[in-house]
């Protein structure tokens, strides 16, 4: 071997150099490892990330099922001059639909510069913005940060509206910014831009309650969108980055520094001039701007008539169109309607006015009041609920006093009254937050007593123009409506229409037919008492009306038959009627009975109804069903709901409904029962009053050649009025009616009838004074009357200038007028008087 120091050397060379090409190839076989791996986890984690966002993307919503249109408005009413008289809004549906074009530049330009200043150049993804908001996500541990142009907020406000993003992980929200990124590159290719602008101005929440930009202009600055000048669009412009903090009423300096900015990014885009910068950066709009919502009134207490006009709308959705009720609630507070109702704001007014006057009631005011008390027993959780009723319970049945009334001389009593309850509730006093019991809630309001209610229907068209549920001022929405919802016995507002409609128009019986009015009983044994203690003789059908005589009344209904009675009723509209209804005891109630006839009936008439019966004798005897609105408009304009040609039957014939006007005419013109308390200026008036037993119920129903209108007057529960208030409705309607005619210059004029048809009965001219025919020129003054055929007039007038005699005397027939309330206290039926409580009073009759 040779060892010297050379080969020594070299072979130490050797082995460096082979110990170097190992590290070498060692180091190179890792390093292909390492990029193997790499590569493969690289294309793991793409095909991982693909599949993933495939699968995230392959559930987005289908677009083409998607609409991106806001589908929750506020709904509108107006009355018969265009005015809105309501706003129906429920949660996330206050917002008036504004089309792009009706939308100012300087708004839209607004939006966009400081929402998505690119908006017009990206496909519906902001790549700029997308880098800006990772580095804000990387700073903030936020995903808040989005870089969601307009149309990825278009679609997150319609297809992903209700994900709030602070109850959701990471990982969804991530997974819904991917579907909505690609929802919004693909609705680019669907809508033109200015579409989707639209949409996005009327889906934004804009504070205060308001969404889109419209509802925004009316409810800060009470002007439409278009009428905005630049200061003001800024002002909206600038909420909608944090409506709660940047609405311009409470938080108006925060609102100011974003208006700012907004105007300057306008500025540097080239959307305004640095003059028009300086006017609108210097405008004080804050004195534009409204502290109180200009149509709070419209959608905090409903009127009567609203009420009952939600009520018929939701009842019409559900009977004609087969809606559930929570859809046609939806519907109606939520689907963008407009609502022509037929009410007339002069009227209106004018019955609200009188209704609300105290000087149109008994001087010595009266209080019922509604009680509600809640207590929860922290031993066994249950919780005890008390009402005014659980007090009138407690006095009828515990202390069997069954003569109470919750009807007090002061608030005060009402409360003492409350005070006694809740002691017998808790001897040891009332319980506030002891270990046993915790009062939950307790509220009392009071009601103003005797109430009123008020109707008046166009009879031409059964179009109601205005309605009046009460006295005073009302309560809350949805309150008991008296005018459509209190059923009260109708006393002797049911002769005409009940007992002589049907005698007239079937039975062969005229004006002039007599009726014996000797002592009379129903067919149980009871007396049937006149008011006015008069008894004996004979008297025609037009004084038996005139002078609301009960004894003929019921032997008229007893003659033609219950039944005819009770069906013409039907055919009148009065739809309380009770055929037959069994009581858990057995009784059996029915109105097929003759107190029908004085209006002794077991559930009542609600006003309303009672109203639409005449206001059919008024126009040609022809019954028009009465509405409250003409037509129901959705937000595309496609009617829905349609009551603009009444639905109307012939209930008699229209020589009948002349007979009975000429008789009401009398009961109004001093001769009858209404005595000259019965006005209307000095149109012609017809109508007929009634009064109930120990007089709980007074009305007025009655008719110009215009307008019908009924007049109810009591307490909510039965209670007697007093001789002293038996005027009171009657004065209340003539108020009510001269100022109705002074406001429309109505003319006086006679009421016409179409006989054309009826061959029993003509209209014949007669001297105005003798009812004869007219003699000449010496007749002054004529007008037409209505006769049956075989009763035409053959004299001529030959009394003119002589006063006209009263009725005949020889029937002890007064023509004086006197309380028709008095001292009838029997009729046919054993049941008790309705009110409330839906009981009929054996005694419900008056006259």
């Amino acid at each position: 071997m040779n060892f010297t120091y050379k080969k020594t050397v070299e072979k130490q060379r050797e082995l460096v150099s082979l110990q170097s090409k190992f590290s070498t190839k060692s180091l190179i076989t890792i390093l292909k490892l390492g990029l193997f791996c790499s590569l493969f986890i690289v294309a793991f984690l793409t095909s991982f990330g693909i599949g993933t966002i495939k699968g995230i993307i392959d559930n987005a919503p289908d677009l083409k099922s998607v609409n991106i249109a806001p589908n929750s408005y506020q709904s509108k009413a107006y009355n018969t001059d265009g005015k809105e008289i309501v706003t129906l809004i429920t949660a996330g549906s206050n917002r008036i639909y504004a089309k792009i074009d009706e939308i100012p530049d300087n708004l839209k330009n607004a939006f966009v510069d400081i929402e998505d200043e690119r908006f017009y150049e990206h496909n519906g993804i902001d790549i700029q913005g997308i880098g800006r908001a990772a580095v804000q996500v990387f700073k903030t541990k936020s995903l808040s940060q989005g870089a969601s142009t307009i149309t990825q907020q278009v679609i997150k406000n319609n297809v992903f509206a209700g994900l709030w993003e602070g109850n959701q992980t990471y990982g969804s929200l991530i997974r819904r910014k991917i579907q909505e990124q690609y929802l919004a590159v693909k609705l680019e290719k669907e809508l033109k831009k200015e579409e989707i602008l639209e949409s996005y101005l009327n889906t934004i929440n804009l504070g205060s309650n308001t969404l889109g930009v419209q509802a925004a202009a009316h409810r800060y600055f009470n002007k439409d969108v278009k009428d905005l000048n630049l200061a003001e669009c800024t002002v909206i412009a600038a909420i909608t980055q944090n409506p709660a903090y940047l609405e311009p009423i409470h938080h108006s300096d925060e609102n100011n520094v974003r208006r700012t900015t907004i105007l300057q990014y306008m500025l540097k885009n080239g959307h305004i001039t640095q003059e028009e910068y300086d006017e609108a950066i210097n405008f004080d709009y804050s004195k534009n701007i409204l502290e109180e919502d200009p149509n709070r009134k419209s959608y905090s207490e409903y009127t009567y008539f609203v009420d009952q006009l939600i009520s018929d709308i939701l009842n019409d959705l559900q009977v004609q169109k087969g809606y559930t009720y929570t859809q046609a609630y939806q519907l109606l507070y939520s689907g963008g309607l407009k609502i022509y109702s037929t009410q007339d704001s002069k009227i209106q007014e004018i019955c609200d006015k009188e209704l609300s006057n105290d000087a149109n009631y008994p001087a010595t005011i009266k209080y019922s009041f509604n009680w509600a008390f809640s207590v929860k027993n922290l031993k066994d959780g249950t919780i005890e609920n008390y009402s005014e009723n659980s007090i009138k319970y407690y006095h009828r049945v515990t202390l069997e006093e069954q003569n109470f009334k919750l009807i007090f001389s002061s608030k005060k009593e009402c409360r003492d009254c409350v005070k006694k309850y809740k002691k017998y509730l808790f001897p040891k006093g009332i319980p506030t937050d002891s270990k046993d019991y915790r009062v939950l809630g307790e509220t009392i309001s009071y009601t103003k007593q005797p109430q009123a209610s008020f109707t008046v229907i166009d009879q031409s068209t059964g179009y109601v123009k205005a309605i009046v549920g009460g006295r005073g001022k009302k309560s809350g929405n949805m309150t008991l409506n008296r005018a459509t919802q209190s059923k009260r016995q109708p006393g002797s507002t049911f002769k005409v229409v009940g007992v002589y409609a049907p005698a007239i128009d079937e039975m062969g019986y005229t004006l002039k037919t007599k009726m014996d009015n000797s002592r009379y009983s129903y067919a149980n044994g009871r007396a049937v008492s006149n008011w006015d203690g008069h008894y004996g003789g004979s008297y025609s059908i037009k004084q038996a009306i005139a002078q609301s005589m009960n004894i003929i009344a019921v032997r008229t209904l007893t003659d033609i038959g219950v039944e005819k009675g009770f069906d013409k009723l039907k055919e009148f509209g009065i739809t309380t009627l009770v055929e037959d209804r069994v009581l858990q005891d057995g009784t059996v109630l029915s109105d097929k009975n003759q107190a029908l006839a004085l209006g002794g009936i077991t559930d009542g008439v609600t006003n309303l109804e009672l109203t639409a019966a005449y206001a059919a004798i008024a126009n040609n005897g022809v019954y028009n069903k009465p509405v409250l609105y003409t037509q129901v408009v959705d937000s595309s304009g496609l009617i829905i709901l349609d009551n603009t040609t009444p639905k109307s039957h012939k209930v008699i014939k229209a020589g009948t409904a002349a007979q009975l006007t000429e008789a009401m005419e009398e009961v109004v013109n001093g001769h009858g029962t209404a005595g000259n308390h019965i006005h209307a200026k000095d149109l012609h008036v017809a109508g007929k009053t009634g009064t109930t037993s120990s007089q709980y119920d007074l009305w007025f129903v009655g008719f110009t050649p215009y307008l019908t209108a009924g007049v109810w007057f009591g307490y909510d529960e039965n209670s007697d009025l007093g001789n002293g208030t038996i005027f009171y409705h009657e004065d209340l309607w003539s108020k009510i009616m001269d100022q109705v005619t002074d406001e429309f210059k109505y003319k006086d004029k006679p009421f016409e009838f179409d006989l054309s048809g009826d061959d029993d009965v003509v209209g014949i001219e007669v001297c105005k004074e003798s009812g004869l025919l007219p003699n000449g020129d010496a007749c002054k003054e004529t007008e037409i009357k209505y006769f049956p055929n075989d009763d035409v007039p053959t004299k001529k007038c030959n009394k003119h200038g002589v006063q006209r005699r009263s009725y005949s005397s020889e029937n002890n027939f007064s023509n004086s007028t006197t309380d028709e309330s008095r001292n009838n206290n029997n009729n046919g039926n054993n049941s008790n008087n309705s009110n409330n409580s839906n009981q009929r009073n054996n005694n419900s009759n008056d006259e």
